[in-house]
C-alpha cells in the first residue's frame, strides 16, 4: 500500500550518483549547525557490522522534525545548553541525520541467528542517527523487525519514529477503552500515529489541528476535530483523560485545563521545566504528567509493519524526494506544515 498525501512533489527512484567502491556509500551530511544548505551529499566510508549487528542497504528514510530540531538546534525553551552535550558544541556529533529507515539486510554480524542476508527490514536507530544514507547498522536484538512483501519501503520508513514515539506513550498513559483522548498536532508524524493508536485502544479521539486537515485527521480516526485557529481545546470546558502534547505549545499549566482529575498528559514535547516537572512531581493536581517512556522495540516495529500491510493503520506520507534533493526536504519540514511524513529515498523505493 502507499498513502501519499500530496503526489505532485512525489519522486522516486534512485538516489542517481556515481557509483562508488565497496568501501563507501553516499551519505547527507552535515558539519555545521544551521539551516537546509548545511547538508550535502557525500561520499563517505561504509560502515561494518560487529558481531551482534545487521548491515542495512536502505531505500528510504524519514526526515523528521528530530532532524530539524537537532540540524538547527532549535530545542525547546532551556534545553539548548542541555542538548549541546549530545549534539554537539561547536559541531555536530552526529554528521548524519536520519533517525529511521528501511531497507534489505547486506550483511549480518558472526553472532546474528535471527536474520539473514535479503531480509526486508524496518529499523530505528534513534539518537544515534545516521539513516540519510545508503547503508547503517543496528543491533540485531534492537529495534529493528522484518517488514513483509506488501508492505513499500517508502510507507515502512513512515512507521519508527511517529508509529514508535505514539505507542510507547500511549503505553505509558494507560490509554484503555472508553478513554476520552485529545490529540494536540494530530496531523503531524506522532499525532496521526496517536490517532490511529488510540483509536485502536478503543478510545474516544479528538484531534487538534489547522483547517486543512481536518477532513485527513477524521479519516484516521478522529470522532471530534478542533481547528486550533478558531477554538482554544484548553479554554473550551471540555475535559479529556488524555491531552497527547505533540506540539509544544500546551505545557501543564495551560492542558490541565482540559485534563479530568485523574487523567494524564503525555508530554511528546516538553521544555526543561516540563521535562523536571514531569521527574519531581509526575502527579499535580491529580493530573499525572509523562515524559519519560519505554523504548521502541523490535516487537513494535514488527506490529505496526503488519498493520500497516494488512492496511489496519495508514502511515501517512506528504512528500518524498531522491537523496540528491534532501535539502529540499529539509526545508520543507522546516516550515513546519507537513502532513505526517516526509521521506528521501537512498535506493529504488519498491
Amino acid at each position: 500500500m502507499n498513502t501519499t498525501e500530496k503526489t505532485a512533489p512525489r519522486t522516486e527512484g534512485s538516489a542517481g550518483g556515481v557509483a562508488g567502491d565497496a568501501t563507501t556509500m553516499r551519505a547527507a551530511v552535515y558539519d555545521r549547525f544551521g539551516g537546509p544548505d548545511v547538508v550535502s551529499v557525500e561520499r563517505m566510508p561504509r560502515p561494518t557490522p560487529a558481531d551482534d549487528q545487521l548491515l542495512v542497504r536502505l531505500h528510504a528514510a524519514s526526515v523528521s522534525v528530530a532532524d530539524h530540531r537537532v540540524r538547527a538546534r532549535d530545542v525547546p525553551r532551556g534545553l539548548r545548553l542541555p542538548t549541546m552535550f549530545a549534539l554537539g558544541w561547536r559541531r555536530p556529533t552526529h554528521r548524519v541525520l536520519g533517525m529511521d529507515g528501511a531497507g534489505v539486510v547486506e550483511a549480518v554480524g558472526a553472532g546474528v541467528a535471527d536474520f539473514a542476508v535479503g531480509d526486508r527490514v524496518v529499523l530505528l536507530r534513534g539518537a544515534a542517527f545516521g539513516c540519510h544514507a545508503e547503508y547503517a547498522v543496528v543491533r540485531a536484538a534492537g529495534a529493528v523487525a522484518r517488514i513483509p512483501d506488501e508492505l513499500t519501503f517508502v510507507d515502512a520508513a513512515a512507521l519508527p519514529f511517529g508509529f514508535g514515539t505514539a505507542q510507547v506513550f500511549l503505553e505509558a498513559g494507560g490509554i484503555a477503552q472508553g478513554d476520552d483522548v485529545l490529540v494536540n498536532g494530530a496531523s503531524g508524524a506522532v499525532g496521526s500515529a496517536a490517532v490511529q493508536l488510540a483509536k485502536r485502544r478503543g478510545a474516544r479521539v479528538t484531534g487538534v489541528c489547522s483547517a486543512g486537515n481536518a477532513e485527513l485527521v477524521r479519516d484516521l480516526g478522529a470522532e471530534r476535530v478542533i481547528d486550533y485557529a478558531r477554538e482554544d481545546f484548553t479554554s473550551s470546558g471540555a475535559r479529556y483523560d488524555a491531552v497527547v502534547e505533540c506540539v509544544g505549545n500546551a505545557p501543564y499549566r495551560r492542558a490541565r485545563r482540559a485534563i479530568r482529575r485523574g487523567g494524564v498528559l503525555l508530554l511528546v514535547i516538553a521544555d526543561l521545566a516540563g521535562i523536571v516537572g514531569s521527574k519531581l512531581r509526575p502527579v499535580r493536581h491529580g493530573i499525572r504528567r509523562v515524559q519519560d517512556t519505554g523504548a521502541v522495540t523490535g516487537t513494535h516495529l514488527a506490529e505496526f509493519a503488519r498493520l500497516a500491510a494488512a492496511g489496519d493503520v495508514r502511515p501517512v506520507i506528504d512528500r518524498v524526494y531522491p537523496l540528491d534533493r534532501i535539502r529540499e526536504a529539509h526545508a520543507y519540514v522546516d516550515g513546519g506544515h507537513k502532513r505526517g511524513n516526509v521521506i528521501v529515498t537512498l535506493a529504488d523505493p519498491s
